[in-house]
């Protein structure tokens, strides 16, 4: 259990929010939500202690044990895989070095005996005697080979620390779990792992995530900090989000009578209680959506961009044609004899278990590198806009948002620039910031921009939620359902995938599967599951 109250955090004259009374007990998880900059890892580091509050007061349970993800991949650099999970439940790693300790003494001493034997007994009280064992699961559950448990961390890369850092996080199941972006740098297949992990959870768990389907799979509650205040909400992310669309709509439908408006409200909360129900990732947790009342609902103050993607002329029947496409990094193949045929209307997920598959993938049909083997074929109607992983190369200069968007277009009018920034909430004198000291996610906003100019058939997006807030992914997201062209995409947003993608396309090393189906039936067809095991395999 966490209590807070009267939390206040400033820097300066700004404060960040104030009058924080918060409660957070076992048995639920909350997914901290905000715009950038709100304060979500502020407020989870004031938890840790990590920094100073201006006023107020955090405490924990008696005897309650806090544990937090570590974001210094650095910092356990001379320790094995293995103690730098068990160093997660700090009094139990001291006690295994103090007696460790005691026991390696030449001159070993009755005085020795006695205190090691009590170090023995909350030794065993903390289950330690488990410890190496638990330690070990949770790496290879994280996908970390037992070949790695014993290396040291500076050997390992930096996708794998932060797995090994996840699992110091989890080891020993701490009474109170904060969770800073535990989603980065993870595959599907693992976030699928910690989503189960911790919607069965039994302790307190604070999250803050840019994953929609994560947050939805183990939040009880929304925590949303917005304009210097934190208020809890009943319900998940989708919960938050739909309502508070909801609600918005309502304070604009002046002329609708308040008991329509509660009616609706109620109908509302009844529905999405139903599919909470229906969900599996539902646990006995979630009962907590029974308890939802219309006062829980209230309009969010948040903006959201205004991503349009329109085409400028509908795509003929011939969109693109791959022809056995192979490429490889180093000697090593990410694909080979990838045939298929994208038909009109086609919004195709592209998978693999080497991400560099799908990049490289992008890159030949955008005719930025070239294949090892291969034919790829555009249709003549076809004008698409590609948005690639790394976009540095773009922002490698001192011009204003403003200039930099300029030579993507022959309209370089203020008002029609202005335009296209101001859907992506580049406002007043934002626009002549200079763009090579932007944030990741201004730097998608802006590449998104430029996207936009093209009025694209096809769009081509690699890993498009990179670096993006939940409103901007929202936001994304809802566009391309609607889009009336082709979308080619990688993506490691679960909600994005199933609610964009209607066929999914593996890549491998040994061909490609092509089913015409939604991601969630993809992933749980045992079939499919078995035949890419025998994909993958040399």
């Amino acid at each position: 259990m966490i209590t807070i109250a009267d939390l206040r955090i400033q820097f300066g004259k700004r404060v960040l929010f104030h009058d924080v009374n918060l409660k957070f007990t076992a048995g639920n998880c909350y997914g901290v939500i905000g715009a950038n900059g709100a304060g979500k890892s502020t407020f989870l580091m004031a938890i840790s202690g990590d920094i100073d509050t201006a006023s107020g007061n955090i405490s924990l349970g008696p005897g309650e044990r806090l544990s937090v993800l570590s974001q210094d991949h650095f910092a356990f650099d001379e320790f094995s895989v293995l103690d730098t999970v068990m160093k997660g439940h700090e009094h139990l790693w001291n006690v295994m070095q103090e007696k460790d300790a005691i026991y390696a003494k030449p001159d070993f001493s009755d005085a020795d005996g006695i205190k090691v034997a009590a170090l023995e007994e909350k030794f065993a009280d903390m289950d330690g005697w488990n410890a190496e064992s638990e330690a070990a699961t949770l790496l290879s559950d994280l996908g970390i080979k037992k070949e790695f448990h014993y290396n040291l961390m500076k050997d390992m890369s930096g996708k794998q620390k932060v797995r090994v850092l996840l699992a110091q996080a989890l080891f020993g199941k701490p009474d109170n779990l904060l969770l800073d972006e535990p989603t980065n740098d993870l595959d599907l297949e693992t976030v699928s792992w910690l989503e189960n992990y911790l919607a069965n959870y039994e302790n307190t768990v604070l999250v803050v995530s840019h994953d929609r389907h994560f947050l939805d799979a183990i939040s009880t509650h929304s925590v949303d900090i917005d304009f210097g205040k934190i208020q809890m909400f009943a319900g998940n992310y989708s919960f938050w989000y739909q309502s508070s669309q909801l609600a918005l709509r309502q304070r604009q439908a002046q002329n609708k009578k308040s008991e329509d408006k509660r009616k609706e409200l109620q109908e509302f909360i009844s529905r999405f209680s139903a599919n909470v129900k229906k969900s599996k990732q539902a646990t006995s947790r979630k009962k907590m959506i029974e308890k939802l009342n219309i006062e829980d609902i209230q309009p969010s103050t948040r903006k959201y961009p205004g991503i349009i993607f329109t085409p400028e002329r509908e795509a003929g029947d011939k969109i693109l044609d791959v022809s056995g496409l192979s490429a490889s990094i180093d000697g090593k193949a990410l694909f080979k004899n990838v045939d298929f045929y994208a038909n009109k209307g086609d919004k195709i997920i592209f998978l693999s278990r080497d991400p560099r598959a799908m990049t490289a993938f992008f890159e030949i049909i955008n005719g930025i590198q070239k294949a090892d083997a291969g034919t790829y074929r555009w249709g003549q109607t076809i004008t698409s806009a590609y948005l690639p992983l790394d976009n540095s190369l773009f922002f490698r200069s001192e011009l204003s948002l403003f200039d930099w968007l300029c030579q993507f277009t022959t309209d370089t009018t203020e008002l029609y620039i202005r335009g296209y920034l101001g859907k992506m909430l580049f406002t007043g004198e934002d626009v002549y910031k200079r763009v090579d000291v932007l944030s990741g996610g201004e730097k998608m906003r802006c590449m998104i921009s430029k996207m936009m100019l093209v009025d694209a058939n096809v769009l081509v997006l690699d890993t498009p939620t990179n670096h993006l807030d939940l409103e901007s992914i929202q936001a994304f997201n809802n566009n391309l359902v609607k889009y009336p062209g082709n979308v080619f995409m990688s993506a490691h947003d679960h909600e994005f995938i199933q609610s964009v993608s209607n066929r999914v396309i593996e890549l491998t090393p040994n061909g490609i599967i092509d089913k015409l189906m939604d991601y969630d039936d993809y992933i749980s067809d045992e079939k499919i599951q078995a035949l890419r095991e025998k994909m993958y395999k040399e």
